[in-house]
């Protein structure tokens, strides 16, 4: 009887000793199909290197140097001061020029030499030179661009480009940890690291159509254009933009989401240029005081405050004072999502537009034309 006892006390202090053993081993064994942790990725859980994740991403990342001639400046009052013609040059004698520099950062898309880049980088340049990963300079051709997005497409005469593996579309959660790489400040590529802050970010006053990833990860000054990838190296973004007040990284930057960035350049490839629907209308939020002046109960809601001569507002009869409440039976939230909806309508279609004037429901439908270029 006693060995029986003994025998078993002995079996359950083996087992306790095992369980604990399996449990500070393989920890994640404990974890319930639907319990918050295991809804984390894999690659995301005590993850101390993202090493793997820049080697698959950064050789995609190029360094981009442009230049752009100017008109050397010359003091009206000493041009004709022969000691000064030798500093600023003979003023009768065009074409002489200097070299502005500026530098950013640029992400290959496709490996037949497609590249991403914002806009600023390559505004005015005369020369683009692209730098890849293995060190060579190489001519870049500006194929198109688009200012209200920021984004610009270039071309190199090169194939069989490293490209980056690109997010699937909705795969970005507040809190997801991202990579930013690029070129700050010239020193060479550089790879900085975050979370992910807020989606979709708009009215910020930086591109007419903005739909920003906000990130923590430090983007400086030369960063522009690079990449901002997830945990597993896939691209989810363009870098763009920081908020400072110094000019360098306050922990606030901006990224344009990869799935808008595929957008414009597609169409460009297509068209030229980015093709987006108009209504020719100026709008703005109705704030808690409008709400109030106009006696309206409703909370969101857009104000025309202006329309375009001949547009296409115009000529289904908008006014100046109209209060738009939904379009295509969808309520508006804001003046910048009723912007985007009706710029990703094609042109040659309808949208129904329902409003108050003097009190009183309308219902109208406006063609929409295509939105003139941004000069």
């Amino acid at each position: 009887m006693k060995k029986t006892g003994r025998f078993l006390l002995e079996s359950i202090l083996v087992g306790i000793t095992a369980a604990v053993l399996i449990v500070l081993i393989f920890p994640n064994w404990l974890q319930l199909p639907g319990s918050p942790e295991a809804q984390i990725p894999a690659s995301n859980r005590y993850q101390t290197s993202y090493a793997q994740a820049v080697s698959q991403a950064s050789p995609a990342v190029v360094n981009i140097f442009t230049s752009q001639k100017k008109a050397k400046e010359v003091n009206p009052a000493f041009a004709n001061d022969p000691l000064f013609k030798h500093f600023y040059g003979d003023e009768k004698q065009p074409g002489r020029k200097r070299d502005d520099a500026s530098l950013g950062s640029g992400v290959i898309i496709n490996p037949d030499g497609y590249l991403l880049t914002n806009f600023h980088v390559v505004r005015n340049a005369d020369e683009i030179q692209v730098m890849l990963e293995d060190g060579r300079n190489i001519r870049a051709e500006l194929i198109g661009s688009d200012r209200e997005t920021d984004l610009a497409v270039l071309k190199i005469d090169e194939k069989n480009l490293p490209r980056p593996a690109v997010a699937s579309p909705g795969a970005l959660h507040v809190g997801d940890v991202v990579l930013a790489i690029g070129n700050p400040y010239g020193v060479g590529k550089t790879v900085t690291m975050g979370i992910i802050s807020a989606t979709g970010r708009s009215q910020l006053g930086i591109n007419t159509i903005e739909d920003f990833i906000q990130t923590d990860a430090a983007i400086n000054p030369g960063n522009s254009g690079g990449a901002l990838v997830n945990a597993r190296g896939e691209l989810i973004g363009i870098n763009s933009a920081i908020y400072s007040e110094s000019g360098g990284s306050q922990g606030i930057g901006f990224a344009i989401p990869i799935t808008l960035a595929q957008d414009v350049l597609n169409q460009i490839l297509k068209h030229g240029h980015v093709i987006r629907g108009w209504l020719g209308v100026e709008g703005q939020d109705i704030t808690p005081p409008l709400a109030e002046s106009f006696g309206l109960t409703i909370e969101q809601a857009v104000l025309i405050a202006g329309v375009v001569k001949d547009g296409p507002a115009f000529q289904a009869g908008i006014q100046p004072g109209d209060i738009i409440t939904e379009i295509d039976d969808r309520p508006i939230i804001s003046a910048s999502a009723a912007f985007n909806y009706i710029a990703q309508q094609k042109p040659g279609t309808h949208v129904k537009i329902t409003g108050l004037r003097g009190g009183n429901t309308f219902n109208t439908e406006i063609l929409v034309a295509e939105r003139p270029e941004v000069l």
